[in-house]
């Protein structure tokens, strides 16, 4: 049986796309009404955290950051079934998961944060990034096929975590640049379309070039889902990670001035995308 622990915008589209696969999914938010949301798409809401280990033996956590994480996993840990596996999808910190992985004791802790967004949640087409042991990650493979489209196994409990800092604090500078680029193509008479274009069939193209810019910025959606927040907690934690590691990383430290001098002007309940707009004076 599995469990969803987080039946927010991920967890809960995660819940809708594993139902719609044919399994048999509880789940818990502190939130009543996010359990009552994961209850229309299909979930059995669990009261307790206690009643949801007690139940099931492949739990999936999706959670804001790592302190929560940890707090749920303080109340899960003394109600798990032997053999559990637990799977924190969570953007959470890898010191943090290498001492839940440790202090596992009968059931495995893994982390595989994901990248897609609660649109990929739904359709299945997430990437994963593991750490963790290779026997659990192949025992929740079924569910890992119906939740992703690609997964990536980078190493022992905590790279999961660490990798995944490193591709949002990637996606975070290619946001500004590109917004910068588009600055600059104005000011050339290159229109944004023209633009991307040129980058995308050259050497620059990025994630953010291919798919955030035509998605969610030329048509002014800006609706991904992810928010200004998120991504500046993200980019905090590879500074912090930097930080610990001894690293002098300029190009880090910039890009992290950049999305924590935005706040005044993007709230953190902003879209993400729209960091596109700081510094603008006008609309590209």
């Amino acid at each position: 049986m599995i469990g969803v622990v987080g039946c927010g915008a991920m967890g809960g589209a995660m819940i809708a796309r594993l139902v719609e696969k044919g399994h048999k999914v509880h789940c818990y938010d502190a939130m009543p009404e996010a359990r009552a949301r994961a209850e229309a798409n299909g979930g059995t809401a669990s009261e307790t955290l206690a009643a949801l280990a007690r139940t099931c033996d492949q739990i999936i956590l999706s959670l804001p950051k790592a302190e929560i994480v940890a707090s749920v996993m303080a109340d899960l840990v003394p109600h798990v079934l032997a053999g559990t596996i637990i799977l924190d999808t969570s953007t959470s910190e890898p010191d943090t998961t290498k001492t839940l992985a440790n202090a596992a004791e009968g059931y495995t802790f893994l982390d595989g944060p994901v990248s897609g967004g609660p649109g990929g949640a739904r359709a299945g087409t997430m990437t994963m990034v593991l750490g963790g042991p290779a026997e659990a990650i192949a025992a929740l493979r079924p569910v890992l096929d119906d939740l992703t489209a690609k997964t990536v196994h980078v190493g022992p409990a905590g790279s999961g975590h660490a990798a995944k800092i490193a591709n949002n604090l990637l996606c975070a500078a290619n946001l500004v640049l590109v917004s910068e680029m588009a600055r600059l193509a104005q000011s050339c008479n290159i229109s944004l379309d023209s633009l991307l274009q040129g980058v995308n069939a050259g050497s620059g193209r990025s994630g953010v070039s291919e798919v955030n810019f035509p998605k969610w910025i030329l048509n002014g959606a800006f609706n991904s889902g992810f928010t200004m927040g998120l991504m500046r907690k993200d980019v905090g934690l590879a500074t912090k990670l930097a930080a610990q590691g001894g690293l002098d990383l300029p190009a880090t430290q910039a890009i992290a001035a950049i999305w924590e001098n935005s706040r005044e002007a993007l709230p953190d309940s902003a879209d993400f995308n729209e960091i596109f707009k700081y510094g603008a004076t006008d609309h590209v």
